[in-house]
């Protein structure tokens, strides 16, 4: 899956808002943060943030307690470098989600918008889901985006699995409530149009 080589080496070629996944705000992860209806000090890990602007949201709204995770060191210190001083207010952590061991219990919310789907391997879905299992408060939240099951078929040279929402649902099983999905038409910086679902689930 997520070769750290592979990653660097995109966003040390490629400024952040030429890669495919760019989004000037991440609108409609925002909008589902605040479907949860909790309050601006909830705990909330974007995973795979990367060069994401959507902790730049966040810190914006108020949310106090925001971790980004990300294999790739360029990236982050991208984020960083964008967010200046209010860098200093967010947890960055550099590992690969599979094999990072995260506190128990921590998280209120779990974003993932386009990790997922670069999971090939069943041992790494189950490394992921394992991962998210520890981490996740009891009635945590998952918002999670992935390919449509008529999206790419690769990314950023790599393949990926796609997904419609029942068969996203049956990966995470019968722990999750799929309290809503929704379909976007993502339009790429150079114009292409990728298709994903996003999917929001309550842990019970």
């Amino acid at each position: 899956m997520q070769h750290k080589k592979h990653w660097e080496q995109v966003y040390f070629t490629k400024s952040t808002d030429s890669v495919s996944w760019y989004q000037e705000h991440a609108g409609r992860s925002l909008r589902f943060v605040h479907e949860t209806d909790l309050p601006e000090s909830a705990s909330i890990i974007d995973v795979g943030g990367g060069a994401s602007t959507l902790v730049d949201d966040l810190l914006g709204e108020g949310y106090s307690s925001v971790t980004v995770l990300e294999l790739s060191a360029a990236a982050l210190s991208a984020a960083k470098t964008r967010l200046g001083e209010r860098a200093e207010s967010v947890t960055w952590i550099e590992a690969n989600i599979t094999d990072v061991t995260l506190p128990a219990g921590a998280y209120d919310v779990w974003h993932d918008r386009a990790v997922f789907h670069f999971l090939t391997t069943t041992e790494e879905r189950r490394a992921y889901i394992a991962t998210l299992m520890r981490a996740l408060k009891p009635d945590g939240h998952v918002i999670i985006a992935t390919f449509a099951d008529d999206g790419p078929i690769q990314c950023s040279g790599l393949p990926v699995m796609r997904y419609s929402p029942s068969r996203l649902h049956a990966e995470f099983g019968s722990a999750f409530t799929l309290l809503k999905q929704e379909r976007e038409e993502h339009q790429t910086p150079s114009g292409a149009v990728q298709k994903f679902i996003y999917c929001y689930f309550r842990r019970v």
